[in-house]
């Protein structure tokens, strides 16, 4: 009987992860932010000590991959804004320098915590990106 739980369990987590993936294209990051999801903490000092994760998330600066990117900064339209008329233009955007894939080091006092499908990720803004690292050769 209990191979038949751990067999059932297995293949709910399976299902369930490949959700995740299709719930997460259902997620719109909007303006100039970005979701990244952190990266493993390092949870041991230089000498072998184990450090609690509430020492590891407290650290000013972290770090993690960009899932999504937001459109950017909007560009305010040159025309007066004409509410009579019916054909709108699209509107502008200055786009960001992140990019989805790169990872990025941040600031944690400006990253929003959000959790999803029991995954733990960061709404951060582009102002809070100290440093991206993008390996071009990565998807090659």
């Amino acid at each position: 009987m209990n191979r038949h739980i751990i067999c059932f369990t297995f293949v709910y987590k399976l299902f369930t992860m490949d959700l995740t993936v299709k719930n997460l294209d259902k997620l719109i990051v909007v303006g100039d932010r970005v979701l990244v999801k952190p990266k493993s903490l390092n949870d041991r000092t230089k000498t072998g000590l184990y450090l609690p994760p509430t020492v590891t998330e407290k650290e000013e600066i972290q770090s993690g991959y960009i899932i999504k990117a937001g459109p950017g900064y909007p560009i305010p339209s040159s025309e007066d804004d004409e509410s009579w008329k019916k054909d709108k233009e699209n509107i502008k955007y200055i786009p960001l320098q992140a990019k989805e894939g790169d990872l990025a080091l941040y600031l944690q006092k400006h990253a929003i915590e959000i959790e999803f499908d029991q995954e733990k990720y960061f709404l951060v803004p582009q102002s809070a990106i100290l440093l991206l690292i993008r390996d071009e050769n990565l998807f090659e």
